[in-house]
């Protein structure tokens, strides 16, 4: 007779502060404890490429795991209908025969292993995050246990889901009401919880800016950036970018954006100014840059230490960076 699920124990672990890594041994060792099976892959899913990252497992030995590392199994998983929600499914369930896959012909088969459960994990209502794979050298786990593994499936995505700590990150950011996650492969994906801006497209100028702050090895950054670039009253919004922490490599970090902030009294044209004096521009390259008079980067100069109660353009430099009261300039192109 098949023992209770640990539920509580794995409501515990989704719910604890512990990082990545740590939440998803713990969960595969309760799930073990439990499961009548030899061997577990716990792996969590880029949404945008062909790879899938292993966080935990049992029963496997380092061959396998590699091979699970090719992108050659995200594609099965995908061929398979794997990657949306959908009841756990079994190898002989599949739309091909499990000699015709090949991670099942030149691995799981090959190490002993005869049959296997694909459990694919999604956040109620959010997207898909990866898969729990059970894998066994007799039958497939039973209908009763599939189907309480079924209902275990969103605790375990909660576990294991990156955007946890994204969204950890995101709350620190007060006012912020749009938001996207940042991914290494220079793809966006939507922050649950935070709307969409058409600032905040994949290969705008200003996620462009945020990639690029966060490859150079940068943590944090924060600009404003115009929403409003009529002759009267611009508007600017303030984004803030973050590094990711405790999340699989395919994420950079998250760019969040809050809107109609203050300029503390400075102009759209000082904002363009002062980023460039930020970025190391002398007055003559700011002239050349935006296209005016040397004499009117000046006059420029003047107003930004006056408004910022500066005496040099180097304290204003860092008062701008530290406050987040620039406009910076977009990347030229190579």
């Amino acid at each position: 007779m098949l023992d209770e699920p640990p539920v509580a124990q794995i409501l515990e672990v989704a719910a604890s502060a512990a990082p990545l890594l740590e939440r998803a041994r713990e969960l595969v060792e309760s799930l073990d404890r439990w499961l009548p099976v030899e061997a577990m892959w716990l792996a969590v899913s880029d949404p945008h490429s062909n790879v899938c990252t292993t966080v935990a497992s049992t029963g496997l030995d380092g061959s396998v795991l590699d091979y699970f590392n090719r992108p050659s199994v995200a594609r099965e998983i995908q061929l398979a209908g794997l990657n949306v929600d959908r009841p756990p499914v079994s190898v002989r369930e599949l739309p091909l025969p499990r000699d015709e896959l090949p991670t099942w012909a030149e691995c799981l088969v090959p190490a002993g292993f005869r049959d296997g459960l694909g459990v694919p994990l999604c956040e109620p209502g959010g997207p898909y995050v990866g898969m729990l794979t059970l894998f066994s050298s007799a039958a497939a786990p039973s209908g009763v246990l599939r189907e309480r593994l079924g209902q275990l499936a969103p605790l375990i995505a909660r576990g294991v889901s990156p955007m946890r700590s994204l969204l950890a990150s995101a709350r620190l950011v007060r006012g912020a009401t749009a938001g996207v996650v940042l991914l290494r492969d220079g793809s966006t994906h939507p922050l649950p919880g935070l709307g969409e801006n058409p600032l905040l497209v994949a290969n705008s100028v200003v996620v462009d800016l945020a990639r690029n702050t966060l490859l150079a090895g940068q943590v944090y950054r924060s600009f404003m950036w115009p929403t409003h670039e009529g002759p009267h009253n611009p508007s600017h919004a303030r984004m803030t970018v973050l590094a990711a922490t405790d999340v699989p490599p395919f994420v950079l970090g998250t760019l969040l954006m809050t809107a109609d902030v203050s300029t503390g009294g400075l102009t759209a044209r000082e904002l363009e100014v002062l980023g460039l004096v930020v970025d190391g521009h002398s007055n003559q390259q700011i002239a050349k840059q935006l296209v005016i008079a040397p004499r009117t980067v000046a006059a420029h100069m003047e107003h930004i230490l006056h408004k910022l109660d500066v005496p040099t353009r180097t304290l204003a430099a860092v008062r701008a960076e530290r406050d987040g009261c620039y406009v910076p300039a977009p990347r030229q192109p190579s």
